[in-house]
């Protein structure tokens, strides 16, 4: 008996769609995510289950860790109305091209005056580890209280509010650096500000 031959079929399958598919996905992701901006004083956050979203505007973030304190402020025009007081303040000169390198710096923690040798510096070398050794903010010679000071009034005579301040302290940050800090936020009656942790699970 002759045997029956089975018709074969065409196992080839037409991916142009999957294809499609995909890279509108890969597309979307890569337009839609931010990159993640290097920070010169990276900080282990203490955990947390709430979650509450900082301004995107008009906020002052202050940044603790190793005993080190930096600051920062968003908004370029913040920044260049902050750094005029400043200058004002320790007799400093900077071109207009140094004040707009400076509009583009997140945060930073120089003494005022290294603040030239900061902005000349590239974006990767200021943030390599021990480039900057902080704010001063001890009571002889309290810079941090200059800069919120300045940020403050920037902020009321930019855009006419009041600046909002964010505390970002390491978890293993001991709590005298805290406190002053603190202590320095209160003496200009800034009694509300924010406090950046890490998010959490509840059952973490």
């Amino acid at each position: 008996m002759a045997k029956v031959k089975m018709s074969k079929k065409s196992t080839k399958i037409d991916m142009t769609a999957m294809c499609d598919v995909a890279f509108l996905l890969l597309s979307f992701f890569v337009m839609t995510s931010t990159a993640k901006v290097p920070e010169p004083l990276p900080v282990d956050m203490p955990a947390s289950t709430r979650e509450t979203k900082l301004p995107d505007t008009d906020l002052a973030t202050v940044t603790i860790g190793d005993g080190k304190v930096f600051f920062g402020m968003t908004g370029q025009d913040l920044r260049r109305d902050a750094l005029g007081k400043i200058a004002d303040r320790y007799q400093l000169q900077f071109s207009e091209e140094e004040i707009k390198r400076f509009s583009l710096i997140d945060g930073f923690g120089v003494p005022a005056g290294n603040l030239k040798a900061l902005i000349a510096m590239s974006s990767d070398e200021r943030n390599k580890e021990g480039k900057q050794p902080g704010i001063p903010y001890d009571s002889l010679d309290n810079q941090l209280r200059e800069w919120v000071l300045a940020a403050r009034y920037a902020a009321r005579d930019v855009h006419g509010t009041e600046l909002k301040v964010a505390i970002k302290g390491d978890a293993k940050e001991e709590y005298p650096t805290i406190k002053k800090v603190i202590d320095i936020l209160q003496d200009q009656k800034v009694n509300k500000f924010f406090l950046v942790t890490g998010l959490r699970s509840d059952d973490f």
